[in-house]
């Protein structure tokens, strides 16, 4: 077991994804085609599948590209210009805090939502060139209009239902439908050319049989978050998966933007990655929301699956080094 913390106080091996050559030459060839396929933004995903399939199973040398300071500075702005984020589940507990951080840093998102009008409740009226809101639901293939990724450069995934029936569940939101049927058909309507998704699992997802886990997997939640895993890990996607310990602090579903802004993770600011699934704890969902984040432009942590918990003492904040130091400590595990 491999684990990295940052603190001051404090002193499963996954399949490579296929390689990012094969799809930048196919990419290329498209080009001289007219139309979609041209662009890249809405190719036929069953064309896509058999593109990916034919490509070489393993990591192939990438060209670095920059990784986001998350500041408002000159430099930060223009990496953030050149971002479009989508986030689906974007009024949940640790999505609403990836949306406000994502305002909060000038990066132009887009959310996918089935009920719109939650979106200004918790976010506040915002511009388009700054939020878009899109309805769909991703239970539903058939929902997921191509339109809706156009111009979509990452995806920040953190949908989720909870492990034993509850209200939740009513309107057909059991973890198989929102965990496994959402997440098959959003990943299957992704566009060529998301440069990276960051999707937000479990940790015990490979002990689902085990206990204590089979407790929590009872009606299924860790088994259909393993599923969509490997689906996500299987898609050709450049993805990074973060698996959280038992979720601290909010949710905060019934405050708005400026409360979202102000929240802190009190005395558990310190962050522990673990890789191969025997990490245990909690975790702040501030600090699994800025995991998210940062992966989205780590160029280590692309095809990769991390544990991740909180523990009392300073943590690494925004700074992205702090948060490179520590994806990358854990990398050859």
């Amino acid at each position: 077991m491999a684990v990295a913390s940052f603190n001051p106080m404090l002193s499963s091996l996954v399949p490579a994804a296929p390689g990012r050559r094969g799809r930048a030459a196919f990419l290329r060839s498209c080009a001289a085609f007219p139309g979609p396929l041209a662009n890249g933004a809405v190719v036929g995903r069953g064309r896509w599948r058999l593109a990916a399939a034919a490509e070489p199973q393993a990591v192939q040398e990438q060209p670095a590209r920059t990784e986001a300071s998350g500041e408002t500075g000159a430099a930060g702005a223009s990496e953030a210009s050149s971002k479009l984020v989508l986030v689906v589940g974007g009024t949940g507990g640790v999505g609403q805090l990836v949306v406000a951080s994502l305002l909060n840093r000038k990066i132009k998102s887009r959310l996918l939502l089935r009920d719109p009008e939650k979106a200004e409740s918790l976010f506040g009226k915002q511009d388009e060139s700054v939020l878009q809101v899109y309805k769909g639901d991703t239970r539903n293939s058939n929902d997921l209009d191509p339109q809706m990724f156009e111009g979509v450069t990452h995806v920040i995934c953190c949908t989720g239902t909870t492990a034993f029936p509850s209200k939740r569940w009513d309107g057909d939101n059991t973890p198989e439908r929102v965990d496994w049927d959402g997440i098959r058909n959003l990943v299957s309507a992704l566009p060529w050319t998301i440069k990276r998704m960051v999707f937000v699992s479990s940790i015990g997802v490979t002990k689902y049989n085990e206990i204590p886990w089979s407790i929590m997997n009872l009606f299924g939640v860790l088994k259909y978050k393993k599923m969509a895993e490997d689906f996500v890990r299987n898609s050709g996607i450049p993805f990074t998966i973060i698996r959280p310990g038992r979720l601290t602090d909010g949710p905060y579903t019934s405050y708005d933007l400026n409360t979202l802004l102000k929240a802190t993770a009190g005395e558990r600011r310190a962050v522990v990655i673990g890789k191969g699934d025997k990490l245990v704890g909690e975790v702040s969902r501030l600090v699994v929301a800025e995991a998210c984040i940062q992966a989205l432009d780590i160029e280590s942590t692309e095809g990769q699956i991390y544990e991740i918990n909180s523990v009392k003492g300073e943590g690494p904040g925004t700074d992205p080094e702090k948060w490179k130091e520590l994806f990358s400590s854990v990398q050859s595990a």
